[in-house]
């Protein structure tokens, strides 16, 4: 197929290029820009007026001729080749395949921005995904159709924590199919070998396709991953009848290229320079999680974002925590006592944790556990906030069981190694064997009819 040349590119700034005396383009089109030495640069339309349209290059626009390079606009958006061969693959931003194994032969080729999904279609999270991390999955359980971010901050092993629940989550009924699509955006060289080895020594890759942005990469790539990654599990989700655990990092380094675009753009910055536009545009990519009605797969989606300088304020992790339905952070004080995974259950929140716990669904006891761990923490960070200022001398002997409580649950329940799996039957028999140095008077958000049979058969063994 022919298509018509332009040889009316007018400016080049940043990553944008304007061509002029253009006809027929549509937003978001494809379109390639050919250097006079033959170099073939991919780009996509921004922004249209009148004769002129704004393009977004992906490989940058270093050595460009703005008189002798030729841009030819394509008629089509990114789009995804997929097939069910996407599993056990390894791709760049773009979807192009990285592990040196021939492009799969596509099924067939959908749009990366996809089709919003009604929220009149939409069906309400009720199932558990076991994780196999105790701090999540007895404290803020994930649930299927669920969009539960992880908050961290620089130096954390948040890509660790990424990489494990990767590997190890899975659904409780071992006859559903599974998957995970991993999309990282701006990471370094040493992270995405990590990744991509874990994943094949642990055999994970066989049910994960992986998504990488490397941090060399331009920038501009990365503001088409995410939806590549949500292209793939849209299609294992909703046409192959999979249940797709998206993880997604980091995405303030995707807000990060947004805001490098936006300012390449003239645009009028909002809040520390970022568009003003950030919440919508993280809407689409967020939204894009749920069930549907009728239809037996579904998409759970953990982004994974770094919060400048550990604030809870700042425009990524703020706008995030509005869309999403609670949040995982991750704690610096638990990192420097050594303690792996350094989630502080604490602040951490998921909204959906009681339609996806229970009998029939976790345990019967959980609901309860948990609210009763909950408690006792939080009294023991208190008694211990208490112990700074008045010193243990003044602490009476219920105070001294709770700061022993404290220190034990995150040596005992939150800590775990890396390659740990803990069932969630383990989990709950570790917090009531915590629990278990209580006498039960103090056990007052457990129900008496869980506490006969729990407390003495669990606790004390």
């Amino acid at each position: 197929m022919s298509f018509k040349e332009y040889l009316t590119i007018s400016e080049v700034n940043g990553p944008l290029v304007f061509v002029k005396q253009t006809e027929g383009v549509g937003y978001d089109e494809l379109c390639e820009i050919e250097l006079p030495s033959g170099e073939i640069r991919r780009g996509r339309v921004l922004e249209i007026s009148k004769d002129i349209c704004l393009v977004q290059v992906f490989e940058g626009t270093r050595g460009i001729d703005v008189p002798k390079s030729k841009v030819r606009f394509l008629g089509k958006s990114i789009e995804l080749g997929v097939s069910p061969d996407i599993l056990g693959r390894v791709f760049d931003g773009l979807g192009r395949p990285k592990d040196g194994a021939p492009a799969i032969i596509p099924e067939k080729t959908l749009d990366i921005n996809g089709k919003p999904i009604n929220p009149y279609a939409r069906a309400y999270p009720s199932e558990f995904i076991e994780t196999g991390i105790s701090s999540i999955d007895g404290m803020n359980p994930i649930i299927r159709g669920q969009k539960l971010p992880i908050f961290s901050a620089t130096g954390l092993p948040h890509s660790r924590i990424a990489s494990q629940i990767a590997r190890q989550a899975a659904i409780l009924d071992k006859q559903e199919k599974f998957a995970v699509v991993f999309g990282a955006m701006g990471i370094t060289f040493e992270e995405a070998h990590f990744f991509i080895a874990d994943f094949k020594q642990t055999g994970a890759i066989e049910r994960c396709a992986l998504f990488i942005n490397l941090a060399d990469d331009p920038a501009i790539e990365r503001l088409a991953t995410p939806r590549i990654a949500l292209t793939c599990a849209e299609y294992l989700a909703f046409e192959k009848d999979m249940h797709v655990l998206v993880i997604l990092s980091d995405m303030t380094i995707y807000c990060e290229a947004l805001r490098e675009v936006s300012a390449a753009r003239k645009e009028i910055p909002g809040r520390r320079g970022y568009p003003g536009y950030l919440y919508t545009d993280l809407a689409t990519i967020y939204e894009r999680a749920g069930k549907i009605q009728n239809k037996p797969g579904s998409i759970t989606l953990m982004p994974v974002l770094t919060m400048p300088e550990d604030d809870k304020t700042h425009p990524v992790p703020d706008l995030t925590g509005y869309i999403t339905e609670g949040q995982i952070i991750t704690s610096r004080d638990l990192h420097r006592k050594g303690i792996y995974p350094p989630i502080d259950v604490l602040p951490s929140l998921s909204r959906l944790k009681d339609k996806g716990i229970g009998k029939d669904k976790t345990r019967k006891d959980h609901s309860d556990l948990l609210n009763q761990l909950f408690a006792c923490y939080a009294r023991g960070k208190e008694v211990k906030e208490l112990a700074v200022i008045l010193g243990e001398a003044s602490l009476s002997e219920m105070d001294k069981l709770y700061l022993k409580f404290q220190n034990e649950f995150e040596d005992k329940f939150v800590k775990q190694t890396e390659y740990e799996r803990r069932s969630i039957q383990t989990t709950l028999d570790i917090g009531w064997r915590l629990l278990g140095a209580f006498p039960k008077t103090e056990l007052k958000r457990i129900r008496q009819e869980y506490l006969e049979e729990y407390y003495d058969n669990v606790s004390k063994t």
